[in-house]
């Protein structure tokens, strides 16, 4: 008898024990929909499938038959195909094959050629549109209190990017001359204006490194009209000039810059505030070659700007009021003018588009601003996860969120609300380190491997190697 009255007990033990998971988990859900609920949130993760977006999208793209790859899913195979650490065609391509064939699909060809032409088919006005579009709005979306005293901050700053040394590449973007021909590597020069709220890249332009109009100032200065009256801007010293701080005031952009090397600073002159912390009048420079006559009349004889001293560093700026704006917090948000060299440490880096892969300008240019566009929508990813854990963006990991972002596209439960929630909360869980005044040396403990430098061109060298290896031979 006791024998038959615990073998039920046991057989229903599993049953019960499935009931009670089923039951857990669906009180969890629930739980979890209530707290969506509640969040008053600025849904940054919809902001790309948001009408103005596909509207926008739709105004770029040619009239086009039905292929295998339309341009919607070229242009996410292309984001993709950035984000992961295997960047090649073929990569793309057989994801692209598997989830057709995952979802029921007809089974298609792993070859690249269908897809490397819908790349070239892809129209670089739409992915430009897009990433500055969406830049925009997450600036725009970006809380109150993720910005400085209500106001937008901006950065500015420049960088390099290479590719492959193709003849249409050289002819586009030539090497640095301190290179032998046939050993260096075409480089263009990038400059970019970002958020310093949410990290959103709000505009880049990228030219060739070297010759008259391809400075980096000379690219900023087609940035300006990003701006608007009222922001902030963030840059080192080589913005320090006295037509760019003129241009910006101009324009009602205050400027917080470090002062050029070239310039004096004596605290004996001017106004003064404090301790060293004054205000001074820049006079005029002489025309520079770039600017024409006109141009050079319209500007100010002098400029009043204000100077500060802390540390061993001084500062410019426009905001002229001491007891508006102390010069302990200009301080603290120069400190933070850094994140823009973390941010394109991210795109260059994280992304790898510190060597980009096209082989021609046109597909150079175009896998630029497709990686951009992705490093746009890691953002927005980091803003609306920020928003809903109560912390800044800044304080999330750019590298986590990209490796989140990866995984999450396989799982099939990715448009269930539900999900949503769990996967922000899962990329709020990762927070950067907080380390003021952080010093580390630019140097490689690890040693490459003991191969000496390519120094003439590759064929040439193929050349000597098959001779040397001929006479062993012999």
């Amino acid at each position: 008898m006791v024998v038959t009255t615990q073998q039920p007990y046991q057989l229903q033990r599993p049953a019960l024990r499935h009931r009670s998971v089923v039951l857990q988990s669906q009180q969890h859900r629930n739980r979890i929909r209530r707290q969506v609920s509640k969040v008053d949130a600025v849904d940054f993760f919809n902001v790309l499938a948001g009408p103005q977006l596909l509207k926008m999208t739709d105004a770029h793209l040619p009239e086009h038959r039905e292929r295998l790859y339309p341009p919607t899913v070229t242009l996410s195979m292309f984001m993709k195909q950035g984000l992961e650490a295997d960047h090649s065609c073929q990569q793309a391509v057989n994801a692209w094959a598997a989830q057709r064939a995952a979802e029921g699909l007809r089974v298609c060809s792993v070859r690249t050629g269908a897809y490397c032409q819908a790349r070239q088919r892809l129209p670089l006005s739409m992915v430009t549109a897009l990433t500055h579009e969406t830049g925009r709005l997450l600036s725009t979306r970006a809380q109150p209190q993720w910005g400085w005293r209500g106001r937008a901050v901006k950065l500015a700053d420049g960088t390099t990017v290479s590719m492959p040394d193709t003849p249409q590449n050289q002819a586009c973007y030539p090497q640095p001359a301190s290179q032998a021909p046939g050993v260096g590597f075409p480089l263009a020069r990038l400059n970019a204006i970002i958020c310093l709220s949410t990290g959103a890249l709000l505009t880049a332009a990228m030219s060739p490194y070297s010759g008259q109009g391809h400075g980096e100032l000379d690219l900023f200065r087609s940035l300006i009209h990003t701006l608007s009256a009222g922001d902030v801007l963030l840059a080192d010293a080589l913005y320090c000039s006295y037509f760019t701080v003129a241009t910006l005031q101009t324009a009602g952009v205050d400027v917080l810059f470090e002062q050029h090397g070239g310039r004096i600073t004596d605290f004996r002159r001017g106004y003064t505030l404090s301790k060293h912390d004054h205000r001074v009048n820049w006079q005029k420079p002489p025309r520079p070659q770039w600017m024409s006559v006109p141009q050079y009349r319209a500007f100010p004889q002098e400029l009043t700007v204000r100077e500060v001293k802390i540390g061993g560093r001084v500062l410019v700026t426009t905001m002229l009021q001491a007891h508006q704006v102390h010069k302990a917090e200009l301080a603290a948000l120069y400190a933070r003018r850094w994140q823009v060299e973390l941010d394109l440490r991210n795109i260059k880096t994280t992304l790898g588009v510190n060597v980009l892969r096209c082989l021609t300008p046109q597909m150079v240019a175009k896998e630029l601003w497709v990686c951009l566009l992705a490093y746009n929508v890691i953002r927005l990813l980091m803003a609306q996860a920020a928003h809903q854990a109560g912390l800044l963006p800044r304080q999330l990991s750019f590298k986590h969120t990209v490796q989140m972002w990866i995984r999450w596209g396989l799982h099939p439960l990715v448009t269930d609300p539900t999900c949503q929630a769990e996967f922000f909360k899962l990329i709020a869980q990762c927070r950067v380190g907080h380390r003021p005044n952080r010093i580390e040396p630019r140097a490689r403990k690890r040693r490459p491997k003991p191969y000496p430098w390519l120094k003439v061109p590759r064929p040439e060298a193929r050349q000597k190697t098959r001779a040397h290896r001929h006479l062993l031979w012999a």
